[in-house]
């Protein structure tokens, strides 16, 4: 499985990049957002992969950070979303709200991301729900591990979600300081979303 390309960018194409691996160039497809920040790059660049047979080929999907692919192999767990979908749903909405919409069941968000309708956004809330809260804490690394369990999960998870290390301790803090009551780490993530998303 080939999960990381470190090239140079020989051309880019419609979705499509090629990357030059000592020599070797590898055809990657990529969202038209990543697309445009590799076009005219000199420098060398690292892209996280994940490697997919479509109509029998093998097709190589290219993703600027770790969190782009982790929640592409989330997409893709769902029923009846393959790579093609997955990759087109992130080409329209950013991870945050992508996550956002999954973790407060809004389904008029994600209705209105080409191809995917009302049937297939209640898929999306009902199967990647539980998954997403899970498993986003353990996407991160290098965070504080002392302290509040909920904040520093929350924190992780919100990291995870493609959120820089400032925003997500300043979104959860205030949070917690406006909750006197206790409250679990799925409940802190989708208050913290709301703050972040009301404050882009």
């Amino acid at each position: 499985m080939i999960s990381l390309l470190s090239g140079t960018v020989l051309w880019c194409g419609e979705n499509t990049v090629v990357i030059d691996v000592h020599g070797v160039g590898f055809e990657v497809t990529m969202t038209d957002a990543a697309v445009r920040d590799l076009a005219g790059t000199a420098t060398p660049v690292k892209i996280h992969t994940h490697l997919a047979v479509r109509d029998g080929e093998p097709v190589l999907y290219g993703f600027l950070t770790r969190s782009e692919v982790e929640m592409f192999l989330l997409l893709i767990q769902v029923n009846r979303v393959g790579p093609a979908l997955a990759l087109r749903i992130l080409s329209q909405i950013s991870i945050p709200d992508l996550a956002g919409a999954i973790l407060d069941g809004d389904e008029a968000v994600l209705s209105k991301i080409s191809g995917i309708g009302s049937k297939s956004a209640k898929r999306l809330i009902l199967e990647l729900g539980d998954k997403m809260k899970k498993r986003a804490a353990l996407f991160v690394t290098g965070l504080p591990s002392g302290g509040d369990p909920v904040r520093r999960d929350a924190e992780s998870a919100l990291v995870a979600l493609g959120f820089s290390h400032k925003e997500a301790v300043a979104s959860v803090e205030a949070v917690l300081r406006g909750n006197s009551r206790s409250s679990d780490v799925a409940t802190v993530v989708r208050a913290a979303l709301s703050l972040l998303r009301e404050g882009s």
